[in-house]
């Protein structure tokens, strides 16, 4: 295995963040994963990282046409994932099924969770943040907290602890070195990741405008992800035009 590098991460990012063979990205819902760092997955996957996503429901309960039956929902958002996901690299996806606006933190989707890290083992972990954010309601949709959560759950102690779960013991226990929180670390400036997407922006486009289902009636949508990533940057203090998503590391070793 590559040796993970934890420290401090500035605006002049020398690419130590790359150096890992796999990566895990877990999200609550098909998109999830476009919006908030597909641009820096595919900075990973050109270096040659092996990026998995898991989404934990199939986003049954999305989707703006009246005309669809719901009864399809699920199996055309899945099918909008795997198209997002190529445009970034990443082939291997896992979908468990949970259903969507109805997620919350149990041993049952702990487990799950448990399965995939323990199959894929990976260096580094990918979550939303488990917490609810008070000064944005769109980013904190309890469907979002709860995978979060549960995702740290599943990363400590469950992944390492071959006892946890006695359906798993057929898998050998995982201990995560890092995870990676999305949306940026305010609080806690020295754990701060800031990877710069400049060069795979189109790419986190494309994988957004995959999701027909959620944003083919967003006109301004390459606009708005242009204005986050450049807030993004300016906040971390790369210089003029570039674009950056940002992370919280926890070092899980």
């Amino acid at each position: 295995m590559v040796g993970v590098t934890v420290e401090s991460r500035t605006a002049t990012d020398s690419g130590e963040h790359t150096s890992i063979e796999r990566a895990l990205v877990i999200a609550a819902h098909p998109d999830d994963i476009d919006f908030s760092c597909s641009g820096t997955v595919a900075v990973w996957t050109d270096a040659g990282v092996a990026v998995t996503y898991c989404l934990v429901t199939d986003g049954d309960a999305g989707g703006f046409d009246p005309e669809v039956p719901r009864s399809s929902i699920a199996g055309i958002r899945q099918a909008e994932q795997r198209k997002a996901a190529a445009a970034a690299g990443v082939t291997d996806l896992a979908f468990l099924g949970y259903p969507d606006g109805r997620l919350t933190v149990t041993l049952e989707l702990r487990r799950d969770l448990t399965r995939v890290v323990r199959e894929v083992r990976p260096d580094r972990v990918v979550v939303p943040p488990p917490t609810r954010n008070l000064a944005s309601m769109y980013g904190s949709h309890p469907d979002h907290t709860a995978a979060g959560e549960a995702a740290l759950c599943a990363v400590y102690p469950d992944a390492r602890n071959p006892w946890a779960h006695p359906e798993l013991l057929d898998l050998p226990a995982h201990t995560v070195p890092e995870v990676w929180i999305t949306g940026g670390a305010d609080e806690a400036p020295d754990s701060a990741r800031h990877v710069d997407i400049t060069g795979t922006f189109d790419r986190k486009i494309a994988a957004l405008r995959a999701h027909e289902s959620q944003t083919a009636h967003m006109t301004d949508l390459e606009d708005m992800i242009g204005r986050w990533a450049g807030s993004q940057a300016k906040a971390a203090g790369f210089p003029h035009g570039r674009l950056v998503e940002s992370f919280r590391a926890l070092d899980t070793r």
